[in-house]
């Protein structure tokens, strides 16, 4: 799976969480999820885990910190499969 594949997974994932659809119009790889996209820490919470399940990965809670930035997210999702 490539970046692409996990960006476009990613963004189904946030879409229920996102804050401003606008921003969420425009995203991208540099997007910070809660200063850009508006999604609350809670819902970062739940974004994690709907991500483990979905790439059946387990994110721990040093990789969350990278998870800032929508490319974060995507490095740490790439990292934990393995994927570059």
């Amino acid at each position: 799976m490539n970046r692409q594949e996990i960006f476009q997974k990613l963004k189904a994932v946030m879409t229920p969480y996102i804050g401003d659809t606008s921003a969420f119009s425009g995203i991208h790889e540099g997007s910070d999820l809660i200063n850009d996209l508006k999604i609350n820490s809670a819902h970062i919470v739940d974004i994690v885990l709907d991500l483990e399940s979905e790439f059946d990965i387990m994110i721990d809670d040093e990789s969350i910190n990278g998870m800032v930035t929508v490319g974060g997210s995507i490095d740490v999702v790439a990292g934990k499969m393995q994927v570059t």
